[in-house]
């Protein structure tokens, strides 16, 4: 089988690459290159660099393989990074790897693929895929390392990306991943992981985001609308920072509101952050058609929170061709 394999640079799509050549596919190794590095105007992460690009073709090279690099910033402007920019204006925290994995990635790695006749297309995530016989539809698994499985990354892929989606290290932890690294003698094996968003480097975020967006400055109040101070932007807060507010108080304060409208940041102490119920929207039901009733779930509202038991409901002010569902959490 001819598979189409995105080469970030780093171990886990390394390692995926050489283990589907080592299994006699006849794998295509392409890296995207998603932002101009060269004009020195912006300090980017520590991933997705030059640097990383030369790794993915020597790792390419060294197992044999065909290695292409990709132009995509245009689509990574237009995908991820304005989202970015407009997610964090409206007082919202993004996730730029879901955008980028869905609407980027996989939509254009398959569009790709075609044009070099692959059947499938493989990334080093730490996910599985497998095939339901009831349903006759793929289902999208968690990886066997919790400590990195990426699965919740990859919710917005749809049924047609997924039944062509490989994730050759799903099965193995980040261990075993470095061990089959050393094994074969890539170079990248002993490389670093990054936890950083790859256009923007660590903690400068608010700085990048106010270059690309006009955001009024505004006052932060607690629940009772007392002002307690002032803000050089709403793109400088999440729900539930409590560092950097620049406020003095006799107990710690945590923001628990954020209107963008107003210009507004609330705070209020730990137990205001506390919900029962949540509104989600742009829910993907991968694995089978969108439930006509409640069903019960496991949910959790960021990558490393910890799971809660939850009955997931239908809204009734639910919009014409948008999904909205409430989640009671107890």
């Amino acid at each position: 089988m001819r598979i189409v394999v995105a080469m970030s640079g780093g171990v886990d799509s390394s390692v995926a690459a050489a283990l589907l050549a080592k299994d006699g596919h006849d794998v295509v190794g392409l890296s995207m290159q998603l932002y101009d590095q060269s004009n020195g105007e912006i300090t980017f992460g520590s991933c997705c660099t030059l640097d990383d690009l030369y790794d993915a073709r020597r790792v390419a090279a060294s197992i044999g393989i065909p290695h292409y690099i990709v132009n995509f910033e245009r689509k990574f402007e237009e995908h991820v990074v304005s989202d970015f920019v407009r997610e964090y204006a409206a007082g919202r925290t993004p996730i730029p790897c879901v955008h980028c994995n869905g609407d980027l990635k996989f939509a254009s790695l398959v569009e790709r693929a075609e044009g070099f006749q692959a059947e499938a297309v493989a990334t080093g995530h730490y996910a599985q895929v497998d095939f339901d016989e009831a349903t006759r539809r793929y289902r999208l698994k968690r990886g066997v390392d919790p400590q990195k499985d990426q699965s919740y990354f990859l919710f917005t892929l749809t049924h047609a990306q997924l039944a062509r989606a490989r994730f050759p290290v799903g099965a193995l932890d980040k261990p075993a991943v470095r061990e089959e690294a050393r094994r074969l003698g890539l170079r990248v094996a002993e490389k670093k992981d990054s936890q950083e968003i790859c256009f923007v480097a660590a903690g400068e975020h608010p700085e990048f985001v106010g270059r690309r967006a006009a955001i009024a400055s505004g006052e932060i109040r607690d629940r009772d609308g007392r002002v307690l101070g002032h803000h050089d932007g709403v793109h400088r807060f999440t729900i539930g920072q409590r560092k950097g507010l620049g406020l003095s108080a006799g107990i710690p304060l945590y923001v628990v509101g954020i209107d963008a409208g107003q210009a507004a940041v609330t705070v209020g102490p730990r137990e205001s952050l506390d919900r029962t119920s949540l509104t989600a929207s742009r829910v993907n039901w991968i694995g089978g058609e969108t439930p006509a009733s409640s069903v019960r779930a496991d949910v959790r509202i960021r990558y490393r929170h910890t799971e809660a038991p939850a009955t997931v409901t239908p809204a009734p002010d639910a919009m014409c061709c948008s999904t909205i569902w409430r989640g009671s959490i107890r």
